[in-house]
């Protein structure tokens, strides 16, 4: 699947370079107007212009390929199959429990670590203001 994401991508950005060169080759239909005021009706802005050139019909054909690239982009990237999860799956979990078996911790234990436990609010600083300090 990675190598098709790939492939679809390098053909997606060659077709837009191509498109990209093709329009700026191309010849625009405004340049035809400075002799349209004199010479007849041979290169009208808004007249039919017959049939199209060579570059008219690549650029046609080209803009095709790169709508249904685009697609096919939308399509591989929606539908990619779940693989390694998030960054957070990616952190290895350290076990909680012993492998031999659950052992019971002593209650004598579990009451000598109480007393190293801090305090969640920290003593206010030396000459902190006090309730009495604050007007009403």
């Amino acid at each position: 699947m990675e190598m098709w994401i790939n492939i679809v991508i390098v053909a997606h950005v060659l077709v837009a370079l191509v498109i990209i060169g093709l329009v700026l080759l191309q010849h625009g239909k405004g340049a035809d107007m400075g002799s349209g005021f004199g010479g007849g009706s041979s290169g009208s802005l808004f007249g039919a212009t017959g049939s199209a050139n060579f570059l008219s019909r690549a650029t046609a054909v080209l803009a095709t390929v790169f709508f249904l690239t685009s697609l096919g982009l939308a399509y591989l990237a929606t539908n990619k199959p779940n693989t390694g999860g998030g960054v957070l799956d990616a952190v290895k979990t350290l076990p909680t429990a012993p492998a031999g078996g659950t052992e019971k911790v002593p209650a004598k234990a579990v009451a000598d670590k109480s007393a190293d436990v801090v305090p969640a609010t920290p003593a206010a600083p030396i000459g902190a203001s006090k309730a009495k300090d604050v007007p009403q």
